[in-house]
């Protein structure tokens, strides 16, 4: 008998190779990969924000578990890396953690604040502070024996104050002051209407207060602030100083707690403000940031924050360096394609 049937399985393709997914999650956008144990990209998609802060726990991990899945494909999941903001405080990190517990690719799962990706992205030292100044502000600081410093980044509540929801918030409590003549006339009034889409500012005002419109629209305004800055507008002016003090102030706070003034520590900035490259606001930073930690070097991190994800979630399921750098290089051109394709 010729042409016998070949055995079950014989000419069937090897399965598709375990891989390491990484999520880095503002409030913005969402940025996931998949990355073979060698470092190799598998893929990267990108979506909207997924800040629990933001879009509900719910919302939050619908978006990444889809994000997952879509890297993911075929492959089975090795090890899993969630660095997202708004899990500020412990009992958010444990409630994310038991949310997603359910999820295929869950399993021993790190869930993390996305500050942690930040900082990996901007350095390796042990000695580090990260500010990340975008749709909100908040820090982190580590050193070399463990020790961690972190700000529970509620807002008004906790004292913090600026990104672009702050901004855009100032933006419009002085245009409010300026058409009622409480306050100084500012360009910004014209910008608030031609940005927003409004006829006027009380109009503005009334649809937010009847829930017509949502306050997160008002983060539009912040590149308003810059542009207005430089044009001389005194209150702009005011708000980018005010944005430099926030931002060193994160700074200096973490460097004091870990008793690390005195040293040569890396201070990594990163979100959509930081990385806006303003003059006037990073120079202010620069000033502040001197006066008190004279030896800190300070700057502005270039590769974006799942880059840094991608690096801690292939660590933890043991890559090694070439691995690392190979993910480094290979993610950090995927991030810097979809910012073209998509800002």
């Amino acid at each position: 008998m010729t042409g016998g049937a070949a055995g079950v399985g014989e000419d069937a393709p090897p399965p598709p190779p375990p891989v390491v997914v990484a999520v880095d999650g503002g409030g913005s956008k969402t940025d996931a990969v998949a990355l073979t144990l060698d470092g190799e990209l598998v893929a990267h998609r990108r979506g909207p924000g997924s800040s629990p802060h933001f879009e509900g726990l719910g919302a939050s991990v619908a978006q990444v578990d889809g994000l997952v899945r879509q890297v993911a494909g075929e492959h089975p999941v090795a090890h899993t890396g969630l660095y997202l903001s708004g899990l500020d405080l412990p009992v958010e990190i444990e409630q994310y953690a038991g949310a997603i517990a359910g999820l295929g690719w869950a399993a021993g799962a790190v869930v993390e604040n996305d500050l942690y990706a930040l900082l990996r992205a901007g350095t390796d030292s042990p000695d580090a502070v990260a500010v990340v100044c975008g749709t909100g502000v908040n820090a982190i600081g580590v050193r070399a024996d463990g020790a961690v410093v972190r700000f529970p980044a509620l807002g008004p509540l906790s004292g913090d104050w600026g990104g672009g929801s702050g901004l855009g918030e100032a933006v419009l409590w002085h245009a409010a002051r300026a058409v009622d003549g409480r306050g100084p006339d500012t360009i910004l009034v014209g910008e608030l209407l031609r940005r927003i889409g409004v006829a006027s500012v009380p109009e503005l005002i009334e649809e937010l207060h009847f829930g017509r419109r949502d306050s997160s629209e008002l983060t539009a305004l912040a590149p308003a602030v810059f542009d207005a800055a430089r044009g001389g507008d005194a209150v702009a002016i005011a708000l980018v100083d005010r944005q430099a003090d926030e931002i060193a102030a994160f700074a200096r706070a973490s460097l004091t707690r870990l008793g690390l003034l005195d040293r040569p520590v890396p201070v990594v900035l990163g979100g959509g403000i930081a990385q806006s490259g303003d003059e006037r606001l990073l120079g202010g930073v620069r000033e502040r940031l001197a006066a008190v930690a004279p030896l800190a070097r300070l700057s502005v991190v270039d590769s974006a924050p799942i880059v840094g994800a991608a690096l801690l979630s292939l660590a933890a399921a043991g890559a090694g360096a070439p691995a690392l750098e190979r993910a480094r290089e290979a993610v950090a051109a995927a991030a810097a394609q979809a910012a073209v394709l998509v800002p």
